[in-house]
């Protein structure tokens, strides 16, 4: 069985279909997948890459970004390093007013049961986890 592994552009071409000829090539690489004949690997860092743009160049609203990169993982057969992490930080980005990294740390952090060390406020947000703000020796 052949193997590859995604790059974003293949998976923003993809999601978008703003191109004609880029999107249908990614759109049959995925059904090849879905049935069982390619087997494809989506990186966490590609994830995030897909977030950033989508949301940024094409300015696709949250929601609609982790919705649309959860049916991609779930309903594809993808290959996703830590899976169930990265579906956790797509529904903490999608209801959540936080950037997406931020978000992956959180469902990382919650995963293993430990502490957030940050500065960021923004972890606060999500009830489920700690915050650690390190401060500095006294002398």
């Amino acid at each position: 069985m052949k193997r590859y592994v995604l790059d974003t552009n293949l998976v923003v071409r993809f999601l978008t279909g703003d191109h004609p000829t880029m999107s249908a090539a990614a759109a049959s690489l995925f059904e090849e997948c879905a049935a069982g004949r390619v087997d494809l690997l989506l990186e966490p860092t590609i994830v995030a890459e897909a977030v950033f743009v989508l949301t940024g160049f094409y300015q696709r609203p949250r929601a609609e970004v982790a919705d649309a990169l959860r049916d991609l993982i779930t309903g594809c057969r993808l290959r996703v390093p830590n899976q169930q992490v990265i579906l956790n930080a797509l529904e903490r980005f999608k209801g959540t007013p936080v950037d997406f990294p931020d978000a992956l740390v959180a469902a990382f952090a919650v995963q293993e049961g430990i502490p957030v060390a940050s500065f960021d406020r923004d972890f606060d947000r999500f009830k489920d986890l700690r915050r650690f703000e390190p401060k500095p020796k006294q002398s």
